[in-house]
């Protein structure tokens, strides 16, 4: 892929076409963002143009040292990603090994460091040494969503770029263009990715329209007022973490945009568009603040969630603080 073929990042590859045009690219790049919205992609495509051997500042995608980079099987591009929660010490220390040599083939070893702020604090010290000394033959990209997670020392020593979510008719022309998805879930697709093409992706290959609904269906019901049935839903979340965050994060879209629309009357903003009698239901029915003490609710579940929290005892503890408007005293649903 070639740098013309990134969608909606057109700034990110003028600034990183001009700096390796000038021969003025730093040791380390930061590229941070949320999810899904190109980072990884645009990593892979500069270690190919810095490597290509017929591009100009670009990737041909044709020649033998692009096709390696796409087959993973370079000997010059080096990825390094979390296994499990992190990313190993020994990791790193390979790497280190390895910088001490020239490049075998290209001329330029990278390596990238995806989900970087998951490294611990030896392997990131560990990392901090190889920044701090940088070798003129070797470039890093760390990738990060979550770039505060960072030590200070690491940020400090890094050129950070970053990627904004795309607006709602890139991925719509995306999904349009390149999997020839129908206008209708295209566009409902697009507003609910949040801006991130990665994203979108994921939507389409979990089914996350028919779940979305289900979940949107269940917040408006009226029973919901009971605690048991309160209990019961939590239930249905079960004790994947990843499908617990999906779910919560269809939770806080929907008071996202029962907030929104209650601000605003406005219907462009929202990512379920296509739900609106229950987003305006839900604005009428709550106050902004109850929607947003709704939101730092979930949210916090979602970080407990993400940290390792009990699973149960979180998401329980969020719904009767969902259904309990402490200091209104009354129901929030």
């Amino acid at each position: 892929m070639p740098f013309q073929n990134i969608w909606g990042h057109e700034k990110q590859v003028s600034i990183l076409q001009s700096a390796m045009a000038r021969n003025r690219m730093p040791h380390a790049y930061l590229f941070c963002g949320m999810k899904g919205v190109g980072k990884k992609t645009t990593a892979l495509v500069v270690a190919k143009a810095m490597n290509c051997q017929k591009g100009r500042f670009d990737a041909c995608d044709t020649c033998p040292s692009c096709l390696k980079i796409d087959h993973r099987n370079h000997p010059d591009v080096i990825r390094i990603e979390p296994e499990g929660q992190f990313i190993r010490i020994q990791e790193i220390r390979d790497l280190q090994d390895q910088m001490k040599f020239r490049p075998f083939e290209g001329g330029k070893r990278v390596i990238i460091l995806v989900d970087a702020d998951k490294m611990n604090s030896i392997a990131a010290n560990a990392l901090l040494k190889t920044l701090e000394e940088p070798t003129r033959n070797n470039f890093l990209i760390l990738i990060s969503s979550r770039p505060y997670q960072l030590p200070m020392t690491i940020l400090s020593r890094c050129q950070q770029l970053r990627f904004n979510p795309l607006n709602r008719e890139t991925v719509f022309q995306y999904l349009q263009e390149c999997l020839s998805i129908a206008p209708e879930p295209a566009r409902i697709l697009a507003s609910s990715s949040g801006g991130s093409i990665g994203r979108a992706l994921e939507m389409i290959d979990e089914d996350y329209l028919s779940l979305r609904n289900q979940m949107m269906d269940r917040l408006s019901d009226e029973r919901m007022k009971n605690p048991l049935q309160l209990l019961s839903f939590v239930n249905d979340f079960g004790q994947d973490r990843k499908i617990i965050l999906e779910r919560l994060d269809i939770m806080r879209i929907c008071f996202r945009d029962a907030l929104v629309y209650k601000e605003t009357t406005t219907i462009d903003p929202l990512f379920n568009q296509d739900r609106l009698p229950m987003i305006r239901s839900f604005a009428d029915k709550l106050s902004g603040t109850d929607l947003l003490r709704n939101i730092i609710a979930v949210d916090r579940a979602c970080r407990a969630i993400d940290q390792n929290a009990n699973k149960s005892l979180t998401l329980e503890a969020m719904m009767f603080k969902l259904a309990l408007n402490e200091n209104a005293g009354r129901a929030i649903f």
